[in-house]
């Protein structure tokens, strides 16, 4: 009897002791595009909120936007920031200010202004010590890029990126004190999500790339492969899934869309070639992912340093063809993936063809995807921002990977 009055005093006390852990966790407040925004960084911000939530952190939003759907926020975020509305800059900052931490989620397209400057308006104001997150690093930046990128460094208590190679980049390239720059991987949902069957060399492979459309994503050597792969008698679907970036369509409708369509013709596979216009949430996203066999990531840039599509293709335990940009090199040289140079479509068809044809090597790929994507889950990627939120509340941000 006195033993289980002992154990039950043990488990009041610990559930007392979490509760208290729970409440004293900082308060924290994020400026960036937030859903209905239909962009990889309003889904990441909306991720990354639900997961500090869950961990006990009151976090509040400030949504930045462009003033289309305004109406539609309130439901869900605290503030917004309209690009080139001078008095939501204040009132952002105000919601930035109210808390222990403020996040910034960074990149140039996702404020107003040149280059997105208006962005340093805000933070200028902003009193609550300052994480900075950044999702576009050139290797090469303009020099109202580079200014904006090292202001944001400055003000920071830290600056996150996804990437070893991405901190490389801050250091050789930008005046930021290195010292606050921390590696917390970029998050995906991976819990629970179980490897599918494999292709086999007889069933027609299902290749997928998906994202937001526009110039540079490197689709038409993703098709000149397909018409290799096409030509060989190799039995391959690719679907090119995702709306028009929101800006492209703004500046030129669904042209890019129209000439991919074109080029499938010409190379004679538009029979073998689906056109998914939908945007698909998190719920729905990684189901779709695993219907697939192979996923491709054909991009043209030299300098992404992150990319929401790759990290979600290893959460849904893809094998995976990419170009070697930066991100995918890093995190694709365990053997979880195969890179392939730039605008090569003969190595990308090799590359896909290899998986297809090589049962063991499709599902050595899958296997390998475990680790990886268990390190990008948001369970273990919102316990690292806690614990740097936590670090620069009390004025010892911890270097956290």
């Amino acid at each position: 009897m006195t033993a289980l009055c002992m154990s039950v005093d043990v488990r009041t006390r610990v559930a007392v002791e979490e509760g208290v852990e729970r409440s004293s966790r900082p308060t924290v407040s994020m400026l960036s595009p937030h859903p209905p925004t239909a962009c990889g960084l309003a889904t990441h911000s909306e991720s990354l909120e639900r997961a500090l939530q869950g961990l006990g952190h009151r976090v509040r939003v400030v949504r930045a936007h462009d003033g289309a759907m305004e109406s539609d926020c309130g439901r869900k975020v605290a503030g917004n920031l309209v690009h080139g509305v001078l008095p939501t800059v204040r009132r952002a900052a105000m919601v930035l200010s109210d808390a222990d931490v403020a996040i910034v989620q960074h990149a140039f397209d996702a404020y107003g202004g040149r280059d997105g400057e208006e962005v340093l308006d805000v933070i200028r104001l902003v009193r609550a010590p300052l994480v900075t997150v950044l999702h576009q690093i050139p290797a090469d930046p303009a020099p109202n890029e580079r200014r904006i990128l090292e202001e944001l460094g400055r003000r920071s208590a830290s600056v996150v990126v996804p990437t070893h190679s991405a901190r490389a980049r801050v250091a050789a390239t930008y005046d930021v004190p290195l010292d606050r720059v921390v590696v917390i991987p970029r998050g995906a949902r991976a819990a629970g999500i179980r490897p599918l069957g494999n292709v086999t060399p007889h069933r027609t492979a299902q290749v997928l790339s998906w994202g937001l459309l526009r110039p540079g994503k490197g689709f038409e050597t993703a098709i000149d492969a397909i018409a290799i792969l096409a030509n060989s008698g190799l039995p391959v679907r690719y679907t090119i899934a995702g709306m028009t970036h929101p800006r492209e369509a703004l500046q030129h409708g669904e042209r890019y869309r129209l000439l991919l369509r074109d080029r499938a013709c010409e190379r004679g596979v538009r029979h073998l070639i689906d056109f998914d216009y939908s945007f698909r949430g998190t719920e729905h996203l990684s189901r779709f992912v695993r219907s697939s066999s192979i996923v491709v990531l054909p991009y043209d840039s030299t300098d992404q340093v992150s990319s929401g599509v790759l990290v979600d293709s290893v959460a849904a335990r893809r094998p995976i063809v990419a170009t070697r940009f930066p991100h995918a090199a890093e995190l694709l040289s365990p053997g979880v993936g195969l890179l392939v140079d730039h605008d090569d479509a003969a190595a990308m068809a090799q590359a896909i063809g290899s998986l297809v044809e090589d049962h063991r090597l499709h599902s050595a790929m899958i296997r390998a995807t475990e680790p990886l994507a268990l390190r990008h889950d948001w369970s273990t990627v919102g316990s690292a921002y806690s614990r740097l939120a936590s670090g620069v509340r009390s004025g010892q941000p911890a270097l956290v990977a």
